[in-house]
């Protein structure tokens, strides 16, 4: 899951003439030989092998571009750019026009190791080339655009202290992919380290674990291994989790269970340990690759990096959205977010609206940027915002997360000393902000014996209607988590098999942490016959029975809920303050009861099993005395009267 090997250069083989054909350019029979022997070590892996070969070739034929190419490559592969340049640019020293494609392919070495003048330079030299000389144009506008920018964004910083979050979280190896959970006590992150660690065998190879460290009084305790059944002997990392922190999200690749080369799987929490992963399946999940899943506050919109067919690059961002146990045919987010070049580790704060990313293929520092997106209506998003100098630098910057309030900032770098990838922290500049959300936390339960339920839970925002948020009460407990943006007027309902639906509206404003929630329980009526209901989020006009538009949301639960219920016959009331005469009051009532009815009637629903009835005033709830007691007095209830057999 880790990215930097091969961002920009998979080039020395794959774009030299003289690699894949018969021709070099040396004479020298022995240079040549070692220049095979070491083409063989680099197809097998053996880095030493390389290299040895190489200086040997180079010793017999000083001038034999070819072994500086591959000599340069393998220097790369090995993160050793500063090298890789020094063999690379020996290169168009012994020919400076021979070889154009040499200048673009130093540009982006120079450009990787934070060299804009250089790179810009041997950029714009690139592109003096005859047009029929230059194989890749836009590559050279790409290195030069990029060199641009970043001169630019160096003379603009952003405020930046970032903060490695030292030897409890980080060590000798990298360290990636941070997650952070809701009340930012949690951080579980991935770690690159020698295969079979955790067992205490002999290492053969790298692999990937997750790692998890608590902050205790501000400060991180040693990271410990997540252990089995998440973490196995092979490679599993760029987790995401849930809001709730109870369902996590991650990549591992080469398994059994894959249908492609990596997939996306999932682990619940069941309150004392993971569950055991599962393949996500199709449609998610393809013969190609899927990577860094970044899961939705409320676990129903997916994002998701993928070389599969349809993309722009090699690999993009797409997008899948659960209704149900289903997922949608994952889309890909076009060329709004996506480039030619390297989307990956997505991050959707719960906000649901802002989308930070890694690219290779916007304009940027070096190997890979951080940037920002906001998503639109209908799903649209605006164009992507680097985060800027010195957020981003040459080096690969990658797998961003943000806490709730989004002024905390959590990544993942290379810019310390040596090549390992650490975490750093730092505050999030006021302009790159997510909206800030808050937390409302509750319990469901059986209104008689109290016991808590698994149920649905919906937040629909009134003035649109749309459903921001949808996910489950923990089965057994019943406690729900949800994050949401603030000032906005909701609608909450809530639903579970057996039992009458749940709705209510409120205001959301002001700040609501995760340790000091808003407080909504929800107390559930079991399907019999004088259980009842009081549809909050059913409006009228100020006097008037006519039913506003905001209303259709609950209209369409007390349809479903009827449909799904055909042996229920129930009665809907009005109710009112005591304003006005008590004539007026019952008239009104009785009218906007019968509003419902005629309503439901329209869309389908027998009449036989609907009963309009209005009490006017006479069966407050709340002392009329207060405008709070008032507004509770004035609304709409359903009551089951009959249930057939």
């Amino acid at each position: 899951m880790n990215s930097r090997t091969g961002i920009w250069l998979l080039f020395l083989l794959a774009l030299t003439p003289g690699l894949l054909g018969q021709y070099y350019s040396s004479g020298s029979k022995k240079a040549i030989k070692r220049f095979e022997e070491a083409r063989l070590c680099y197809e097998s892996g053996d880095q030493a092998c390389v290299e040895e070969a190489l200086l040997k070739a180079i010793k017999a034929d000083d001038q034999f571009i070819e072994a500086y190419q591959l000599l340069a490559q393998s220097c790369y592969d090995q993160g050793r750019q500063e090298e890789a340049i020094f063999y690379y640019a020996r290169t168009l020293e012994i020919d400076p026009e021979g070889n154009p494609e040499g200048y673009r392919l130093l540009a982006g070495l120079k450009l990787m190791t934070g060299d804009y003048q250089g790179a810009m330079q041997l950029a714009e030299r690139y592109l003096s080339f005859p047009p029929e000389k230059v194989k890749y144009p836009a590559g050279g506008e790409s290195i030069r655009e990029k060199c641009l920018f970043a001169l630019e964004a160096i003379k603009n910083p952003v405020p930046f202290e970032p903060e490695n979050l030292g030897d409890a979280v980080n060590s000798e190896y990298s360290e990636y992919w941070p997650a952070l959970s809701v009340d930012e006590q949690i951080l579980m992150f991935t770690v690159m380290l020698p295969g079979k660690a955790q067992t205490g065998e002999t290492a053969v190879q790298l692999q990937e674990d997750f790692y998890y460290s608590t902050r205790r009084d501000g400060s991180w305790e040693p990271r410990k291994n997540a252990g089995a059944p998440l973490n196995t002997t092979d490679k599993e990392g760029a987790q995401s989790m849930t809001a709730d922190g109870r369902t996590l999200w991650f990549t591992a690749c080469n398994r059994r269970s894959g249908q492609g080369m990596c997939d996306l799987y999932y682990s619940t929490w069941d309150g004392d340990r993971w569950s055991s992963p599962k393949n996500a399946g199709s449609p998610l999940n393809s013969r190609y690759s899927e990577k860094h899943p970044a899961i939705s506050a409320d676990g129903r919109i997916l994002y998701f990096t993928s070389n599969r067919p349809g993309g722009l690059g090699s690999y993009d961002i797409w997008m899948s959205i659960r209704s149900g146990d289903s997922w949608s045919e994952p889309v890909n987010l076009g060329d709004s977010v996506n480039t030619s070049g390297l989307e990956q580790s997505p991050f959707i704060h719960p906000d649901q609206q802002s989308l930070y990313f890694s690219s290779t293929g916007w304009p940027g520092m070096g190997q890979g940027d951080l940037f920002l997106t906001r998503m639109k209506e209908n799903l649209k998003w605006t164009t992507p915002e680097n985060l800027g100098y010195p957020i981003n630098t040459h080096d690969d910057d990658m797998g961003l997360t943000l806490n709730a309030s989004g002024n905390r900032a959590y990544f993942a770098s290379n810019r310390g000393e040596g090549t390992d990838t650490d975490i750093y922290a730092f505050d999030m500049p006021e302009s790159l902000r997510p909206v800030p959300v808050s937390y409302m936390k509750g319990r469901v339960y059986d209104s008689r014996s109290m016991r808590g339920l698994k149920a649905v839970l919906q937040l629909i925002d009134l003035e649109t209607a749309e459903t921001l948020m949808e996910l489950e009460s923990h089965a057994g407990e019943g406690d729900y988590l949800i994050s949401l943006p603030q000032d906005r007027d909701y609608a909450l309902n809530v639903s579970a098999d057996g039992y009458l639906f749940y709705s209510e509206h409120f205001t959301f404003t002001g700040i609501h942490s995760q340790a000091e929630p808003l407080r909504r329980d929800v107390p559930l009526e079991q399907v019999r016959i004088g259980s009842a209901v009081v549809l909050q989020n059913i409006f009228y006009a100020t006097e008037s029975y006519e039913l506003a538009e905001v209303s259709r949301t609950e209209l369409k639960r007390v349809y479903d809920f009827l449909v799904l219920n055909q042996a229920i016959g129930v009665e809907i009331s009005g109710h009112t303050d005591n304003t006005g005469s008590p004539e007026h009051n019952q008239s009104l009532s009785e009218k906007r009861a019968q509003s419902v009815v005629d309503y439901l009637v329209n869309k389908g629903i027998d009449r036989k099993r609907l009963k309009a009835s209005g009490y006017g005033e006479t069966r407050a709830v709340a002392d009329n005395e207060t405008e709070e007691g008032r507004a509770m007095n004035r609304r709409t209830e359903l009551k089951i009267t009959s249930i057939d057999e």
